[in-house]
């Protein structure tokens, strides 16, 4: 069977002959419980970048590999797939993140990175705990430390419903948006690499520049099929909670791209990469120096699939976001609350957004890949939370769905991957495309735990 996710995803990679990916084959049964069809969208979204890595494989007689996903697999890998075997996860949330009750309504922090946990304090004064923050948040208006807490260059988000939403302008301007925004920067020599059978995006070259969670989600499906992929962050950032998560498959290697080494040292990189992947706010790299222009010159005929929480359009295109203060901003937690009769936010049960947006990113990639083989194209696409949350509201349902049986032996992969804080295993990746096995070349390291440069060489 198919997914009604799928055709609207599908369209949103229009390929410049007019032919049109076939749907991938959804398998497997049950659902997450949810008030939206989560697991819908977990297979969709990978089932879309299967679809493309499909057309990468194609034959030279234009035969497209089969394509299926199991929805109960793709249920798991919108989770965190990081199965410990003798130690621990590092905790996923800071103390004092989590939604807190305003005088009008429910706001959420999002702290965990340690600059964004300082501006929440400044405007709500220095706690340790959730127990000493929450009186605190009580005596403000939730809009009004929201705005607080953005001036002060933090993260927050006040709860929606999905009407008020709607009706927002920024809502109501990322309901306009395309599901996937496509700009073709002129044409340039095919790149067609010496792909091992089996292995189709070996010798592409994605330079990652993504935070937590989509990007790195999209970084580690390319990395699956053979693609290098080498993260950079700057000296200092970290993310305990989902390193050992997202790193599977890459190299991670930290520069400073405010300093004159450091900006060389990318500059090199950049001229030897065909994909960039970036999560900067919308003007962010261009303040950097790297507007899209700019990296042309560098890199004739780079490839880019960026980010943006909050949508390209609308007021709130430059603020900061993450895939729970999205949840709130748009209804997504209210319809939750309402439904289920609770007494606080309801989230998804898993970060949906971020991994959902995560691999129609990596699909974006492929789909640039393809129309620059095909056609000489140079395209780039952009993406966000919020239009992904978008398409998942118009999912919404009056129950919980079918649940799912909890995960067993069988959905395990046997292999033992030996990360850089103890051994793990995953469950099975949910995604068969004829011939084509994924296999990650790297465990999950640390990041900052390899040199910025490449091993391989890039297509030409």
């Amino acid at each position: 069977m198919t997914h009604p996710f799928l055709a609207e995803i599908l369209a949103a990679y229009p390929a410049m002959d007019g032919s049109r990916p076939p749907a991938p084959t959804v398998t497997g049964a049950g659902a997450l419980p949810s008030w939206f069809d989560v697991t819908g969208l977990a297979a969709a979204s990978i089932g879309a970048a299967g679809a493309m890595l499909a057309r990468t494989a194609a034959g030279r007689d234009g035969a497209l590999p089969a394509v299926s996903v199991d929805r109960r697999l793709a249920s798991f890998w919108f989770g965190m797939t990081v199965r410990p075997q003798g130690w621990q996860m590092p905790p996923a949330w800071d103390p004092i993140a989590g939604d807190y009750r305003a005088k009008d309504r429910w706001i959420r922090l999002h702290t965990n990175a340690p600059h964004h946990r300082a501006a929440a304090l400044s405007v709500l004064g220095d706690h340790a705990d959730r127990e000493s923050l929450a009186p605190a948040v009580a005596r403000w208006q939730a809009a009004e430390l929201e705005q607080a807490v953005v001036e002060a260059g933090g993260c927050a988000a006040a709860m929606h419903d999905l009407n008020t939403w709607s009706l927002h302008p920024q809502g109501a301007a990322v309901a306009r948006e395309p599901l996937v925004q496509w700009r073709e920067h002129g044409a340039h020599a095919p790149r067609r690499p010496e792909a091992p059978a089996g292995r189709p995006l070996q010798g592409l070259r994605v330079l990652d520049l993504t935070r937590v969670l989509a990007g790195p989600v999209a970084g580690r499906f390319l990395a699956a099929y053979g693609a290098e992929v080498l993260r950079l962050d700057p000296p200092g950032w970290d993310e305990p909670g989902v390193v050992p998560e997202v790193t599977l498959g890459k190299r991670c290697a930290r520069l400073d791209l405010k300093s004159p080494d450091g900006r060389a040292a990318f500059e090199r990189l950049l001229a030897g990469a065909d994909v960039l992947l970036h999560g900067y706010r919308r003007d962010a790299l261009a303040r950097l120096g790297y507007d899209a222009e700019s990296l042309r010159r560098i890199r004739p005929g780079l490839m880019d699939v960026s980010l943006n929480a909050y949508g390209w359009t609308g007021p709130w295109t430059g603020r900061r976001g993450f895939d729970s203060l999205l949840q709130m901003s748009s209804g997504i937690a209210d319809y939750g609350l309402r439904l289920s009769q609770a007494d606080k936010p309801v989230p998804l049960p898993v970060q949906a957004l971020d991994m959902a947006t995560g691999y129609l990113m990596a699909a974006a990639v492929l789909h640039a890949v393809n129309e620059n083989r095909a056609h000489g194209a140079t395209l780039s696409a952009r993406l966000s939370l919020a239009r992904t949350a978008h398409l998942l509201v118009g999912s919404k349902r009056g129950d919980l769905g079918p649940g799912i049986e909890a995960e067993t032996e069988a959905d395990l992969a046997q292999a033992m991957e030996h990360t850089d804080w103890g051994p793990a295993r995953r469950p099975r990746f949910p995604l068969r495309v004829a011939g084509i096995c994924a296999r990650w070349d790297h465990p999950a390291r640390e990041l900052g735990s390899a040199p910025a440069e490449w091993l391989a060489e890039g297509l030409r």
